[in-house]
């Protein structure tokens, strides 16, 4: 813009326009020069794409009048709020054929029009929206599978829980029912006292049971002590019933300041690989590492039994017990993975501590 006796005039460098224009035009957003009030006064070739016309029909039209009705009033905010600084936002423009293309503006005062024009830059966002809808419609896919097997593992529980009432406790109860009538029909003192005595013994392996099943469902010394002892009871347990040696390595760990969530889902996921060695492994020692890592905790159980194929389990929806570990596992931000070979197995248990550590202690508990 040059002032003189004639006022103002534009003046064009010898050179610099068609320079201007062709790198105006090349670019890969719409760019477009509008009029205070929103009229085109000019749009590159990717804008008239945009809207589906030509450039030549573009200009001197109202942007407003290309913006989806729903979306003009929020437009002609943004034109207020351009003349003053920098505005941008979402919006819909509606193509010559009546689709929308969702697209974000950015608008500027021109400076050299002393604020009478406004720039302004397309950005095409139908793939990011379209991207964005995919992975919506995968997460969706997702929870649902997550939730079928979350279901499926719950009904797998009840079984099992429904089996061993029936076979441990329900049996131990009958027998005592058959002691109790058994005692009514005794007409020796001495024949009542043996039969009291089994009848003690009966009662106090069907109280055992019942408590087995209990700390199986949810163990209270979990709540009490933390994951620390309530792993270490476990693991003495688990020895003793399949007479598997098992080695439990805290490496100076406190994880009973461990969140809530953290400790039964790492306490679940070792119990269902303890179960899977004694079922499928032949194993005959269990060692079980803990480690400290920065914002994690890692976990990793070695085995001595006979190994499986990771790649056919990685492929495979009928693995409950594994499915059931990585989902757990996954609902934390974490991970859980397969080594084997001909001999032995290593899971490898990743969780992460959003932002908290475990805290060192003395004491290295095993079993």
């Amino acid at each position: 813009m040059v002032s003189g006796r004639r006022g103002e005039q534009v003046v064009t460098l010898k050179g610099s326009e068609p320079n201007y224009r062709m790198l105006v035009e090349a670019m890969s957003e719409g760019a477009a020069t509008l009029s205070r009030d929103g009229a085109v006064l000019y749009c590159n070739g990717r804008t008239a794409k945009l809207i589906g016309s030509t450039t030549g029909r573009a200009i001197g039209i109202r942007f407003e009048s290309l913006v989806a009705e729903t979306e003009r009033d929020r437009f002609e905010n943004l034109l207020m709020d351009a003349r003053k600084a920098v505005a941008k936002g979402e919006f819909s423009l509606r193509r010559k054929d009546g689709s929308l293309v969702p697209v974000y503006l950015s608008l500027n005062r021109l400076r050299g029009f002393k604020g009478q024009a406004l720039g302004m830059v397309i950005t095409d966002l139908s793939q990011q929206k379209s991207k964005q809808a995919e992975e919506v419609k995968q997460a969706e896919a997702n929870h649902r599978l997550l939730l079928e097997r979350t279901l499926s593992v719950q009904e797998e529980e009840r079984r099992r829980i429904a089996r061993e009432l029936h076979d441990e406790a329900g049996q131990l109860l009958t027998a005592l029912l058959v002691g109790l009538r058994t005692l009514e029909d005794s007409r020796q003192l001495a024949d009542v006292k043996v039969q009291g005595q089994r009848l003690r013994e009966i009662a106090g392996r069907a109280i055992d049971e019942v408590g087995r099943l209990a700390r199986g469902l949810h163990p209270t010394v979990l709540d009490d002590h933390g994951l620390g002892v309530a792993l270490g009871r476990y693991v003495a347990e688990y020895a003793k019933s399949h007479k598997i040696a098992v080695e439990l390595s805290l490496n100076e760990l406190d994880l009973s300041n461990l969140p809530s969530g953290v400790q039964i889902t790492i306490y679940r996921i070792l119990q269902e690989a303890l179960t899977n060695v004694a079922k499928h492994s032949g194993a005959r020692t269990v060692s079980i590492r803990f480690a400290r890592m920065p914002g994690a905790i890692e976990v990793t159980v070695a085995d001595d039994g006979c190994g499986f194929d990771t790649k056919a389990v990685a492929v495979s929806s009928h693995r409950l017990g594994i499915q059931s570990m990585r989902e757990r596992a996954a609902m934390l931000g974490g991970t859980v993975r397969f080594i084997s070979q001909r001999k032995g197995t290593k899971l490898l248990v990743h969780v992460p501590l959003a932002g908290q550590a475990a805290q060192p202690v003395v004491k290295q508990r095993s079993a």
